[in-house]
């Protein structure tokens, strides 16, 4: 288990985070759902409780601690909620890349209200006509006397709903392709900043996520996080510990689907035996829960690799893609284990269902998975 290798202080972490999620995204999340509410009482909450400056650097007023602890810090989350999760880890991340990569005078200005959650932050990728093909950005970005104006809109965007701050990625010049993105820091109450509807997703309303409009917004030069011809590199960078933690998510999904499935299987009775006796039953949530060590081995392969500055991109790749298709396919298990009950309100089953596809297409979806392990092929198996 990769909690074996965290140190104590990291591991309290880890505990901390579950006893929240208990305490406070437990009660509330079917009701965030329901009432298609952004959480931003509870975000702050987290904030804090410190969930949020993990891995931020100790310089920068975080704890220091590794990649592995935030992965499961945020694992013992998403047992409760993944939408919660996912949108208060990538405001954690904006923390930390604003914090690493801004000018130390912006960052003296925003930081501290980021760290106190009176600023959520987000990331600034995709667009309307841009997912996975990142090189393809529309959104402009002209230099200025002022600085640079930003033209163009984002999509698809966790925490746009309510975000103050968002790591932006703008193409400076097309002809120079992905060489020619460039990174900013955009701030919500600056003229030009046009934030959209959030979207209706089922299943995960918690997320937050929606897109935002920048229409001749001027980037002071203090904004600029990467410019042209590194913040390409600098956005693939934070990719695997994406895909990895995602993969994570999904193996506390499919976890506490499983204690549910395996409680309600054990009281419930049919034809004079507890339904769980039932081989059937029985072997689909073995199945499951081979699946789930499985998952987990890869994710936490994954993690101790970035951990170590070793390549992760296969293994992140593969924890990815194994950990959504299968936590779709047995958290769909567990339901039925459950019969007509599995569909309840009063369980987590079905919006954990929700959560594990929308962890299919995020930071890469399984199709992407597959090619960028597809590339690979001829150079692992030669």
């Amino acid at each position: 288990m990769l909690d074996e290798i965290l140190t104590p202080e990291e591991r309290a972490v880890v505990a901390r985070a579950r006893a929240f999620a208990e305490e406070q995204v437990a009660p509330d999340a079917a009701r965030w759902e329901w009432e298609r509410r952004y959480p931003l009482e509870t975000i702050r909450a987290a904030c804090a409780a410190g969930l949020h400056t993990i891995e931020l650097a100790k310089e920068h007023g975080g704890q220091g601690l590794s990649f592995s602890c935030k992965l499961r810090a945020f694992e013992e989350i998403a047992k409760h909620d993944f939408a919660f999760a996912f949108a208060l880890i990538n405001h954690h991340n904006a923390v930390a890349r604003f914090a690493r990569d801004g000018q130390p005078a912006h960052v003296a200005r925003l930081l501290p209200r980021m760290i106190a959650g009176e600023v959520i932050g987000c990331a600034g990728l995709s667009e309307p006509g841009v997912g996975s093909d990142f090189g393809g950005l529309e959104m402009s970005a002209v230099r200025v006397e002022e600085g640079w104006k930003l033209n163009g809109a984002k999509a698809w965007i966790t925490n746009a709903a309510v975000a103050g701050l968002s790591v932006a990625y703008a193409q400076t010049d097309k002809a120079q392709g992905y060489r020619g993105i460039a990174c900013f820091a955009i701030e919500a109450d600056r003229p030009g900043f046009h934030r959209d509807k959030p979207f209706e997703l089922h299943g995960g309303h918690a997320i937050g996520v929606g897109g935002f409009r920048l229409v001749d917004y001027v980037a002071p030069d203090e904004a600029v996080l990467h410019p042209p011809g590194r913040a390409f590199k600098a956005a693939l960078a934070g990719i695997n510990g994406a895909r990895a933690y995602v993969a994570a998510m999904c193996c506390g999904m499919l976890q506490a689907s499983l204690e549910t499935a395996v409680r309600y299987t054990r009281q419930r009775r049919t034809f004079g035996q507890p339904v769980i006796d039932h081989q059937g039953v029985r072997w689909k949530l073995v199945d499951a829960a081979t699946d789930l060590e499985a998952a987990r081995l890869l994710a936490y392969r994954a993690a101790r690799l970035i951990d170590e500055g070793g390549d992760a991109v296969l293994p992140a790749a593969h924890a990815k893609k194994f950990a959504t298709e299968m936590a779709v396919r047995r958290i769909a298990d567990c339901i039925q284990a459950m019969g007509a009950n599995g569909l309840r309100a009063e369980y987590p089953l079905a919006r954990h269902l929700a959560g594990a596809k929308i962890a299919a297409y995020t930071d890469g979806s399984i199709e992407m998975m597959n090619e960028r392990i597809g590339q690979a092929l001829p150079q692992v198996f030669a």
